[in-house]
């Protein structure tokens, strides 16, 4: 689903490099115009690759500032076409040309390897021209102002695809996701820098590295809140800037479904443990036996307001993040147009909302991670967990 929809899938990226940011959006339009799709419908070609307008995923122009600039966002979409032939087609398809060559030299037992290349990319090219191309789109929102980019994808290989034409398009700039020690840093501010710094346990600042080995972040982030969910400490402040005010009450508890992973004489074992909760005892045996929860369902409550979101603790992606329903009253609104920046700025208002209860939760969690009293409360979820042996 799309960035606009009330239930998608995000994960985050801040922009960086030695560009002047404010040139590059200023000519902005032109930049994605030239990088824009281009349809494969009336040609062979495999891949087309390019941007298109967030409201229209036929259109790759952006001479009009509104089709890609509202207010200090810039929106965008990610469009993919490709074809794809079925292995057992191709396969089927070359047999009878491989066939009709052999006929036609019969002095021939069988086809030389250059010409059977030569076939497979004429029966390759042939079957692309008659296959239309699938479509698939990814919408994509840059608030310049905090210097984030969202992406409404995970799948790895478009999450790729996107930082590569990204960096191609805005020349000087660069994305660098927005993982869990990166967060760590944004949330926990100049309060908690030193602390985080004498924990950060990687040596260099490549992503991968910062992920792999900072990944106690995000282990003990959901092993702490699974303990909180079920010890009746749920409640929590808003403490990040965001559209809500600061201190505003909130609820947040993990719920429904986790996903546990260890390591053990057979290799990676997986776990999953679904439906309602009532005393995690199923998890609580598995991190017993030194297992680690990598990803849950989190919930939050404001007032009569509700988020859901499926955590990904290795990298801070979120999946499947649902939002309160933007609902607009159409007598308000003066066409189509109005309506449809009236629902982008509706959406990006309660998303952003979800994602500053997160980072003020994920706050209220570094602060007691870093802080003097995390071993009584490591000493309590210890004895807590240790509960399970015996019931």
């Amino acid at each position: 689903m799309g960035i606009l929809a009330n239930t998608t899938s995000i994960c985050q990226f801040r922009v960086v490099g030695d560009a002047d940011v404010r040139d590059l959006i200023t000519g902005a339009g032109d930049r994605l115009a030239a990088r824009g799709f281009r349809s494969i419908d009336h040609c062979a070609d495999e891949l087309s690759v390019g941007w298109v307008q967030i409201d229209d995923a036929k259109e790759s122009g952006f001479e009009i500032e509104s089709s890609y600039r509202r207010d200090h966002y810039l929106t965008f979409t990610l469009r993919r076409d490709q074809r794809r032939l079925p292995p057992a087609l191709l396969r089927a398809h070359l047999e009878m040309a491989e066939h009709e060559f052999l006929a036609a030299n019969p002095s021939l037992q069988r086809v030389p390897k250059q010409k059977k290349e030569e076939l497979r990319e004429a029966v390759r090219c042939s079957l692309l021209a008659k296959t239309l191309p699938s479509p698939a789109i990814y919408d994509v929102v840059w608030d310049t102002r905090s210097g984030l980019v969202t992406l409404a994808s995970l799948n790895p290989k478009v999450v790729e695809l996107f930082e590569t034409l990204f960096k191609q398009t805005f020349e000087g700039l660069r994305l660098v996701s927005v993982h869990p020690y990166a967060r760590a840093e944004k949330v926990g501010g100049e309060t908690l820098a030193s602390a985080l710094q004498q924990a950060n346990r990687s040596t260099t600042d490549a992503v991968l590295d910062q992920i792999r080995e900072n990944g106690w972040l995000g282990r003990d982030f959901l092993l702490w809140l699974m303990f909180r969910t079920m010890n009746g400490s749920s409640e929590y402040a808003v403490n990040q800037d965001g559209p809500a005010p600061a201190d505003e009450p909130f609820v947040a508890y993990l719920n429904d479904r986790l996903v546990l992973l260890g390591h053990g004489d057979s290799g990676v074992q997986k776990i999953t443990v679904a439906g309602p909760q009532d005393n995690f005892s199923e998890v609580r045996t598995a991190l017993q036996n030194g297992k680690d929860i990598v990803e849950a369902i989190l919930c939050f409550e404001k007032a009569e307001h509700a988020w859901r979101l499926t955590l990904k603790g290795e990298t801070f992606h979120f999946a499947a993040f649902k939002s309160p329903a933007v609902k607009l009253e159409k007598d308000d609104l003066t066409g189509a147009g109005s309506e449809k920046e009236a629902l982008f700025y509706e959406r990006m208002y309660v998303l952003e909302e979800g994602l500053q209860l997160f980072d003020s939760l994920f706050a209220a969690f570094l602060a007691e991670r870093l802080g003097e009293g995390w071993s009584a409360e490591a000493g309590r979820i210890g004895a807590w967990l240790a509960e399970s042996e015996s019931t």
